[in-house]
């Protein structure tokens, strides 16, 4: 659904920050549990009396277990109340924290499928609450931008948030805490209103994925967040190696090069959907999005040939803000041509997104072992071009 020049201006950062403060923390929250798995993973493994790589790869589990039901939830979550997709969510993350803090091997399984359930239903479902609250002009567009922006702001952060209090209580007190966060926050949501809207009409599963088909340009633009998100956690799943390679990097001094990538993902994805929803342009969106996927283009090839270490970290720096531009692009276009099918889109880009962190690992490590980073360059940049094409294709769709 495409802004009118009616519509009224985009409320400032902090304004819609404070008028959305539950929904931007039940989006950091769902960050919190596998952050805290991956953060303790030494210790934790050794609590569950399993090795490091056996308990790490649950997190695949989890990938797995958010594409699965992602997809298949997808297209009915704008047939509930979405405060109530939110809390079941959130509920599922209450109860995965709780089964992790005992520590046991079958416990972490159940942890991993459960962790991987929830997301998959509370990232869209919050950041199509954020959108209903304001409607359905750019400012319903910011508000979801602004629940991803929190998100890579998590992303970045968790890590040492969560250190900091298991100096007191050890990771089992983590999970206890993101637990009762995790139900209060349930609670809450179950218990609210929530806004006044129009009334919608209940179409079956089969049905929503048919309307979602015939929206203008929504298939390309699910198609640009799946090959980008390929292309970027392709791209993130060796970066450490490269740099360790290319530049004899210790792991610790890595971690400031991770910090530097999520920081640049933050800012791009805080800036350009504050840039794509301070006006009524209807082309304005379209035409950044092809943008940074070409500035995303020429770093991911460009990354992998740089001589030097400063051109290699302003590289970072490039592909994080530009995947992060890309990100919002796609975010907003679903919330403001979707209308009341937000639910349904946000849902559908999400599974998407699962899928395409499977696909970019996968492919990034077969140009790898093919033929070195190189090939790498070569199949994260091939991902990325098909991504150039869709995202013409959704500007072709828009002009008709």
């Amino acid at each position: 659904m495409t802004a009118t020049t009616t519509d009224p201006p985009v409320p400032g950062d902090l304004r819609m920050a404070r008028a959305l403060g539950p929904v931007l923390l039940a989006s950091a929250v769902g960050l919190l549990p596998f952050t805290v798995f991956s953060t303790f993973l030494v210790p934790i493994a050794e609590e569950a009396g399993s090795g490091v790589a056996a308990l790490g790869s649950l997190r695949g589990l989890g990938g797995l277990a958010a594409l699965a039901v992602g997809a298949a939830v997808a297209p009915l979550l704008d047939r509930l109340p979405k405060r109530h997709v939110a809390a079941a969510g959130l509920a599922l993350l209450g109860l995965s924290s709780l089964l992790g803090a005992t520590g046991h091997f079958v416990a972490w399984v159940a942890f991993a499928l459960l962790v991987g359930a929830g997301t998959s239903v509370l990232a869209p479902a919050t950041a199509a609450m954020a959108a209903d609250r304001f409607g359905d002009g750019p400012a319903a567009g910011r508000a979801a931008t602004l629940v991803t922006a929190t998100q890579s702001l998590t992303a970045m952060l968790a890590a040492p948030l969560v250190a900091a209090p298991a100096l007191l209580w050890g990771w089992q007190g983590d999970l206890v805490a993101v637990s009762v966060i995790s139900f209060a926050l349930a609670a809450l949501f179950r218990a609210r209103r929530g806004p006044v809207l129009a009334p919608r009409p209940r179409i079956g599963y089969l049905e929503s994925l048919r309307a979602l088909g015939s929206v203008p340009g929504a298939v390309p633009l699910l198609a640009v967040a799946l090959l980008r998100t390929a292309a970027f956690m392709g791209y993130l799943s060796y970066l450490a190696a490269f740099y360790g390679e290319r530049f004899s990097l210790s792991p610790g001094v890595f971690a400031l090069v991770w910090t530097l990538s999520g920081g640049s993902f933050f800012v791009g994805n805080l800036f350009a959907g504050r840039f794509t929803n301070a006006a009524a342009e209807g082309r304005r969106t379209e035409r950044v999005m092809v943008v940074c996927l070409v500035v995303a283009l020429g770093a991911v090839v460009g990354f992998y040939f740089a001589p030097t270490l400063p051109l290699a970290l302003a590289l970072t720096v490039l592909l994080g803000a530009g995947h992060a531009g890309v990100a919002a692009c796609v975010t907003t276009l679903l919330v403001r041509r979707c209308g009341p099918l937000r639910g349904s889109a946000l849902g559908i880009n999400a599974a998407g997104m699962s899928l395409g962190v499977f696909v970019g690992s996968a492919l990034g490590g077969l140009g790898l072992g093919l033929a070195g980073y190189p090939g790498t360059a070569a199949v994260l940049g091939g991902l990325t071009l098909a991504a150039v094409v869709s995202a013409s294709r959704v500007r072709s769709v828009a002009s008709v």
